[in-house]
């Protein structure tokens, strides 16, 4: 634009980018007083972070209606699709916690962990889901709650050594969190690590109660 400028360059040393990014605006705002003909412009990786963000979230959305749409259409009944959109909220709580426990921020990689988490506690009802129709269709169980808990027992296997074995693999990169260079993918190990407790929980523990109640009449 033809006029003058002057560039004052910030690395912060934490994960919190978007965090620096106000707090610094917050404090020059607060003690500079620029001259006339002066302004500021801010740049860098913060406000691209912040639209990514924004993007993500439209993104999510369509997904979720996406995975409603494609449940329907592989159970062909509403119960089900509502007992697996019933379970996954219990991967925000186990994320949630593990932000809080780790300080750690909800940064754009922690809104990626959510997203990767709703996959992944969907698809342990999902699975659960498919042993019940199993036991009943093939089998000629009864649908009752013991045949529910018999199929969470049947299912709990496969179902901890996922999220085992993905633990596993996170468990570094979320130790390193707090590192410069991390401040993507550490934040979504750590969400998806607490998402990971919480959701498995949740699938072996209260969802086949719940299908005994939600599933009696399908």
């Amino acid at each position: 634009d033809g006029l003058r400028r002057q560039v004052v360059i910030a690395t912060p040393t934490g994960a919190d980018q978007a965090g620096f990014a106000r707090r610094a605006r917050e404090q020059i705002a607060a003690r500079v007083k620029l001259p006339p003909g002066v302004y500021l412009r801010y740049g860098g990786t913060a406000p691209a972070q912040a639209a990514a963000a924004r993007e993500l979230l439209w993104h999510a959305g369509a997904a979720l209606v996406l995975i409603v749409l494609l449940l329907a259409l592989a159970f062909g009944r509403s119960r089900h699709v509502l007992l697996v959109l019933a379970a996954l909220p219990s991967t925000l709580i186990g994320g949630v916690l593990a932000v809080a426990l780790t300080g750690a921020t909800l940064s754009l990689g922690a809104m990626v962990g959510f997203v990767a988490l709703f996959g992944i506690a969907a698809r342990n009802t999902i699975l659960l889901i498919s042993h019940y129709e199993h036991l009943i269709t093939i089998e000629g169980q009864p649908w009752s709650l013991q045949t529910a808990l018999r199929g969470a027992e049947e299912r709990l296997t496969p179902v901890l050594l996922t999220a085992l074995l993905t633990a596993l693999a996170l468990l570094p990169v979320a130790l390193q969190s707090h590192q410069p260079g991390h401040e993507i993918e550490g934040p979504m190990a750590t969400v998806i690590l607490g998402g990971l407790v919480s959701s498995t929980l949740v699938s072996l523990v209260f969802v086949p109660p719940l299908a005994a109640r939600v599933l009696h009449r399908s």
